[in-house]
Order: C-alpha cells, then sequence, then structure tokens
C-alpha cells in the first residue's frame, strides 16, 4: 500500500479519536493544538518507512518536531480554560442541528486532509537520501527565519494580552510593528523552506503544498478570517491596517497614532 495513504489513514484515524474527545468534552477547539501534531505524525511515518536517514532526512524531522511541538504547546497553555473559540461557536450555529455528528467532517476530518496534503513533500525531504548542498543550506535559513518570526511575535502577543495595561490598545511595537499577522508570515516560510528540501530530492511537483498553506494563511484561516470582522469590533484598528502591512513584513507608512486592541 502506499505510504501516502497509509499516512492518510492514521491521521483521519487521529481526527476520529480527536472527534470522539470533543463529544465528551462538547469543545472542538482543541483540533488547533492537534494542527501541528497531524504533520509530525505524518513525519514520523515518512521517516520510519524510509528505515535509515540521511542526514538531511533527520535535520527536517527534527525541524518538523520542534516547529510543531512549539506550536501545539503555544496554542493549548493560550487557549487552556478559554472555553470553546468564538469561530467554533460560529460553525456550530451554522451547521446546526447535529453539529455533534457533523464536526467529524466539517472539523475533524477536513483539518486531516489538509494536513496530509500540505505534508506530502516531507516525505521526499526526509525519505530521499542525499548530502546537504546550497539549497537546503536556503532551507535551513529560511525556517530558522520563519520559526524566529512565528515563535518571537506569539511571544510578543500573548505578552501583551497578559497586561492589563494593554485593555483596549493595538500591539504595534517590535515584529507587529512591521506586520499585522508575523505570525502567519513565519508559518508562510518554514512551509515554503520544507518545500526547498523537497526540491532538493527532486519532488519539485509537490509545490502545491506551500501554495495551499499559503493560500489558507492568506485567504481563508488566516489573514481573511482574522480581519473579517476586527474593523468592526475595533473601529481604529483601519489606522494600523492603514500603517502596517498585512502579510510580509515592511516599513511603517505614515505618521505613528494610538494603540488600539486587535483582538
Amino acid at each position: 500500500m502506499s505510504i501516502y495513504l497509509v499516512t492518510l489513514g492514521v491521521l483521519i484515524a487521529t481526527a476520529v479519536l480527536a472527534w470522539a474527545v470533543s463529544l465528551v468534552t462538547r469543545d472542538v477547539s482543541f483540533v488547533d493544538s492537534l494542527w501541528s501534531v497531524f504533520f509530525l505524525i505524518a513525519a514520523l511515518i515518512f521517516a520510519v518507512n524510509a528505515g535509515e536517514l540521511s542526514v538531511r532526512g533527520m535535520i527536517v524531522l527534527a525541524l518538523v518536531a520542534i516547529w510543531s511541538i512549539r506550536l501545539s504547546l503555544h496554542i493549548t497553555v493560550r487557549n487552556w480554560g478559554e472555553g470553546e473559540d468564538s469561530r467554533y461557536q460560529a460553525i456550530s450555529a451554522k451547521n446546526s442541528p447535529g453539529f455533534a455528528f457533523k464536526s467529524l467532517y466539517i472539523i475533524f476530518g477536513l483539518q486531516a486532509v489538509l494536513a496530509w496534503i500540505i505534508s506530502i513533500p516531507l516525505n521526499a525531504a526526509i525519505a530521499v537520501a542525499g548530502p546537504i548542498h546550497l539549497v537546503e543550506a536556503v532551507a535551513i535559513i529560511l525556517w530558522t527565519t520563519g520559526f524566529i518570526f512565528e515563535a518571537v511575535s506569539d511571544h510578543q502577543l500573548r505578552a501583551f494580552k497578559a497586561d492589563p495595561a494593554n485593555e483596549g490598545k493595538v500591539l504595534d511595537t517590535g515584529l507587529w510593528r512591521y506586520s499585522r499577522h508575523p505570525n502567519y508570515f513565519g508559518e508562510f516560510c518554514i512551509w515554503w523552506a520544507f518545500w526547498l528540501f523537497a526540491l532538493s530530492s527532486g519532488a519539485w511537483w509537490t509545490v502545491f503544498a506551500p501554495l495551499l498553506m499559503s493560500f489558507l494563511l492568506l485567504k481563508v484561516s488566516g489573514v481573511a478570517l482574522l480581519e473579517k470582522t476586527i474593523g468592526d469590533r475595533r473601529p481604529k484598528y483601519a489606522d494600523y491596517i492603514r500603517r502596517t502591512n498585512a502579510f510580509f513584513p515592511g516599513p511603517r507608512r505614515g505618521p505613528e497614532s494610538t494603540r488600539e486592541a486587535q483582538s
């Protein structure tokens, strides 16, 4: 059986188990913590199937593990004790009655399939033996850049929200001064870095994976979703939008103004 089909089966089984847990907890929000874990599971399956790994394979597996564990822990800590996320409450309202069952494919199954598609370059990156060349060096630099952006911006936002003095303000310092979504930009870099590893392994055709991730970050679950209603909730957020790049980091535009809340 194809390793890709095996991986899909394991990810779907994981999703079904997580869905069963959500029936008990009555909260599907923890699927956010599971998202990055799907990729680690896929990477481990690819590694086991490959047998003895090359240096490149071990590096890619380690990078996936570092990214996955950090992101999952961050989201788990952030959401702990907060109740079901408002996004999922809205999805539940639109798909009721019967959301408890529908969430199996609307939430858990969909995320498992998306993670499977996006993880496909990891098989070539991990399983195909090869030395470290210029492409791998560029990939490591790009991954490191993305990881720093994602981890540092997450830390900055968490610290900002934890300070009561920032109630009603926008975080427009640190990395958030140069991009309205530096964490998503970091994720973007990480997945294009993984594709570069696959490219070096000859799997150029897996370019659909980082393209899909980029589309999700920009148009579906990332920038577009977060900013869809924030203007209504935070009228002066429009000024932050006017002065700050949405995604790719860049210099500020126009004069500084009072900071307002962004979430």
